[in-house]
């Protein structure tokens, strides 16, 4: 599909039309071995996409963001039905406006929201403490909101991942998958925002509510925990402490305001303590760390997802004894209609410096060593470009 085409809307009585041709990042099966560069779990494909249906819109893809719920997918961690089209963080241009979509116009920029809220539903009515519930069950499914699948290859069905399917030239989503900005947010810095910072940021503000006067400790740098912590940096807190093992991070957080940077042995044995502390990682021994350093009275926020049967371990007593609060931030809690405009303010008023989140800007047909790079730690936010 040509990139300058501009398509109107279309009425339900004139969309039985030939499937656009598209070029994506597909993964037939999980578990593949490393280094990814050798096994090539992710092939670049032509694929056929559907046009949009009811309450769907086409996008051009400008940006997508690799991210450890991806790498998830590909290592198996994560169960989602094969083959499906990856990538879930993203930014683009509006194409074509399927029925009923009334609120867009084509050629606007929006930016990829990969758990979209239907608004009606229990889990939409916890202003972001809960996923959507129809949302959820669509993102396990491998489809849209509503149930519809738009991707096939040579006749055969390509699941969508968490709704988006971002790692390719074009994607159609329903039109609760995106929340449109302005122009004047660039396509790399607008695609972090649905993911990192949407999730990072969240943690910092929607769940761990610091109060004035308070310190934040960030356990794992890695996109999300960056995001935190550039966010907690743009609040009216009394200090940021940056926790990771790999030394480049603990650089990066320096450079980027943090007060103290440490390793995870480094703040266990000097006894750091934080009033709010957001774990990152995914894993159960940042859990644990997030929670030995988190001050009496505080608030741990796990924001990490750790494979299914990964275990941590606490003590109920100190949680009991020092009125501890332990929370689980999905997405960050998010509204993602509400607060990406928020966090494209706070860019715009240069107090959140997404830019530094991005390590690299690779193409697509890297992608799988991009995995790699993500798998060892050695990168924030990797993003592909599209012409």
């Amino acid at each position: 599909m040509d990139s300058d085409t501009v398509v109107a809307a279309v009425p339900p009585a004139e969309q039985a039309r030939p499937p656009l041709s598209i070029r994506g990042a597909v993964l037939r099966t999980t578990g593949s071995a490393r280094p990814y560069r050798e096994s090539r779990p992710l092939e670049i494909l032509d694929l056929q996409l559907e046009h949009p249906g009811s309450g769907e819109i086409l996008v051009k893809i400008e940006a997508a963001g690799l991210c450890h719920s991806d790498l998830s997918v590909v290592n198996g961690s994560r169960v989602r039905p094969t083959p499906m089209l990856l990538g879930h963080e993203a930014a683009g241009r509006v194409v074509e406006l399927g029925a009923g979509v009334d609120d867009l116009r084509v050629g606007q920029r929006v930016v990829m929201a990969f758990l979209p809220r239907c608004g009606d539903c229990a889990g939409c009515h916890t202003d972001g403490k809960l996923p959507c519930v129809p949302g959820s069950a669509a993102n396990n499914a491998g489809t849209l909101l509503g149930g519809t699948g738009r991707l096939e290859h040579d006749g055969s069905r390509v699941n969508h991942h968490l709704g988006v399917s971002a790692f390719a030239d074009h994607a159609v989503v329903n039109r609760f998958s995106v929340v449109p900005v302005g122009d004047d947010v660039p396509p790399d810095i607008a695609a972090v925002l649905g993911c990192a910072v949407l999730t990072g940021g969240g943690a910092v503000i929607n769940a761990g509510r610091p109060r004035p006067g308070d310190t934040v400790a960030i356990v794992g740098l890695g996109g999300v925990g960056m995001a935190a912590l550039i966010t907690a940096l743009s609040l009216d807190v009394a200090g940021v402490i940056g926790i990771d093992s790999v030394p480049a991070k603990l650089d990066q957080a320096r450079r980027l305001g943090a007060g103290a940077v440490y390793t995870p042995a480094e703040a266990l044995e000097q006894g750091i303590r934080a009033n709010v502390v957001i774990e990152a990682a995914g894993h159960p021994r940042a859990f644990e760390t997030a929670v030995r350093i988190t001050a009496a009275g505080g608030t741990t926020v796990t924001v990490g997802l750790p494979a299914p049967d990964q275990l941590a371990s606490v003590s109920p007593l100190t949680i009991t004894a020092e009125a501890r609060t332990i929370i689980g931030s999905y997405l960050g809690s998010a509204v993602p209609a509400r607060d990406i405009p928020f966090y494209a303010e706070l860019w715009r008023a240069g107090r959140l410096p997404v830019e530094s989140l991005i390590s690299s800007r690779i193409r697509l047909e890297d992608i799988n060593e991009g995995m790699d790079t993500l798998a060892d730690g050695n990168a924030v936010r990797q993003i592909i470009l599209f012409d």
